[in-house]
């Protein structure tokens, strides 16, 4: 019964995903439920701990696991690793895109292991290091929560190998769910854990969610073909290993510089009121939502593609399917953030208001938001950019970029910090992001022989007027609402008027993407049509945009 079960699963998350518009849209579906059950964790932690010292020291807790598995892993792997793992199953070389798969295997095995063992034992000299403001009792919980974390690199590092793999064969279902079943795990640890625990069981909650994260994967990477070599010696000879290596070095130090701006971030919040930090990552958390489903989810998606489009030098399809993709992005996530702007403390009381996490909590945390909501359009094209570098095999420019505009960041904190406490920390971000993505913008154009100014903007220009058209008749709507309501004093009450205004402002931005032809509303009226509805293909592409049935 439970092989029949493992093998039916097996074949079911191996399934391909054809186009890019499909598996985009894939992974979004996959991170809305991940995103839901991320509200459902985030609803539970305020609830449980409110925005204070627990909170504080949990989030501060990820810094450590997240510098480790951010420098060797995340980023970095597929920077590297997709391309040449492409390429050599492009070239029929199978056996050596297998070896290098198990060498890489290997070596993040020993390497994160081995600095994870380290973490532990000198927990208690670095942790203070990041969290001077906090007080003694504050960092040993901080010191004791980072040792138990430390362990998820690991299991997250093995996750990232066999997620770059399924990637690189366009096998997204898999991949997709592992986010989903890692929240499961810090919920487990929230609900069942921390009643009994105490903060230590939401440690072991983030451990147990990373297990889940490699677990979900492996049927599907069997499907592949993959067979796990063991090379016990010399295996980092191996010629593509050390490719793999020198290519990731550039991004590892890009991916340092985002860190050190993180650790940056936590010095300072540990400076000001108890609750700091656990409110700007709140906030971070619920405006990163768009990031995920769309920003990442694109990049992703069209990543193997922009890299098959380089490697056989059609320099004019990989612009117009990046510059397509930026559309895409940005059709999804201009009217969110504007959204959020203007229905910024509902959204915050709706999912984060209960329990402990007061209003002066819920203030707090919509007003960070919505400076952090200016730059979502930087931060979801940026993942895309970096990744249109990482096709062409240049590693070094978005680290040079994220350099100057961390740098940027850190400088303007202690200037800002005075005057707006907490929300220096948002603006600094903001800045630093919108500023990155504008010097992406203009060194990728220099890096192409083919590039046209007018096919990348014009689309956007659209859906930047649609936007406004959409937030001035949200804006209404909500006035009109407060005004046939008394009191927005329950959850129920503040749920509706969210509610009402997103529908509201959602139609009222399809109609003017109508009015402005904007090509992207048939993306989603083919994906209804096609996806949901169940209707022929072929003939909705045609009807729609025919030379658009890629997507």
């Amino acid at each position: 019964m439970i092989k029949k079960w493992y093998t039916n699963f097996s074949v079911w998350t191996f399934s391909r995903s054809e186009t890019v518009g499909s598996a985009a849209l894939l992974i979004a579906l996959a991170g809305i439920v991940s995103r839901i059950l991320g509200f459902f964790r985030d609803r539970i932690l305020a609830s449980q701990f409110g925005a204070g010292d627990v909170l504080d020291a949990y989030y501060a807790a990820f810094r450590i696991p997240d510098l480790l598995y951010s420098l060797l892993v995340l980023g970095a792997l597929s920077a590297a690793f997709v391309p040449i793992f492409t390429e050599l199953i492009t070239e029929k070389k199978e056996v050596e895109a297998w070896r290098l798969t198990s060498g890489v295997l290997q070596l993040l095995f020993l390497v994160l292991g081995g600095l994870s063992f380290l973490g532990i034992i000198f927990a208690s000299v670095f942790v203070p290091l990041i969290t001077p403001g906090f007080s003694q009792e504050k960092t040993d919980m901080v010191i004791l929560l980072t040792r138990i974390m430390l362990l998820s690199p690991i299991f997250l590092s093995l996750s990232a190998v066999l997620g770059s793999v399924l990637v690189s064969f366009k096998q997204f279902v898999a991949y997709s769910l592992a986010p989903i079943l890692y929240n499961v795990g810090i919920i487990i640890g929230a609900v069942l854990l921390a009643p009994f625990f105490g903060p230590i069981g939401l440690a072991w909650g983030v451990v147990i969610g990373s297990l889940f994260h490699v677990l979900i994967q492996y049927p599907s990477i069997q499907k592949t073909g993959f067979r796990f070599v063991v090379q016990p010696y010399f295996f980092w000879k191996d010629v593509t290993i050390r490719r793999v290596v020198r290519l990731m070095i550039p991004r590892s130090l890009s991916l340092a510089v985002s860190q050190m701006s993180l650790f940056t971030m936590t010095i300072f919040a540990s400076t000001l009121a108890s609750g700091s930090l656990a409110v700007f990552t709140l906030a971070n958390n619920i405006q990163s939502v768009p990031l995920g489903l769309f920003g990442i989810a694109f990049s992703i998606a069209v990543f193997p593609s922009l890299a098959i489009f380089f490697a056989e030098k059609k320099e004019k399809k990989f612009f117009e399917t990046f510059s397509q993709t930026s559309t895409r992005i940005l059709f999804f996530v201009v009217p969110i953030s504007m959204f959020m702007i203007l229905f910024r403390a509902q959204f915050v009381r709706v999912i984060l208001g209960a329990g402990q996490f007061d209003w002066e909590d819920t203030i707090l945390t919509f007003e960070t938001l919505e400076i952090l909501a200016f730059s979502l359009f930087a931060q979801s094209l940026i993942p895309l950019f970096v990744r249109a570098f990482f096709a062409i095999q240049d590693t070094k420019t978005p680290f040079y970029t994220a350099l100057v505009s961390a740098f940027i960041q850190i400088a303007l904190i202690p200037f800002l910090l005075p005057t707006y406490s907490l929300l220096a920390l948002a603006i600094a971000f903001s800045v630093s992001n919108i500023l990155n993505v504008v010097i992406l913008y203009f060194f990728l154009r220099t890096k192409l022989a083919f590039w046209n100014d007018a096919t990348f903007f014009v689309p956007i220009i659209k859906i930047i007027f649609a936007t406004v058209g959409a937030g001035i008749v949200a804006q209404i709507s909500k006035s009109v609402f407060a005004l046939t309501i008394d009191e927005l004093d329950t959850f129920v009450k503040v749920f509706f008027q969210l509610g009402t205004g997103l529908t509201i402002g959602s139609v009222s931005f399809l109609i003017f993407c109508h009015w402005f032809k904007v090509e992207e509303l048939g993306m989603v009226k083919r994906f209804i049509l096609c996806k949901i509805l169940r209707q022929p293909e072929t003939a909705t592409v045609t009807e729609d945009h025919p030379e658009r049935g890629d997507w």
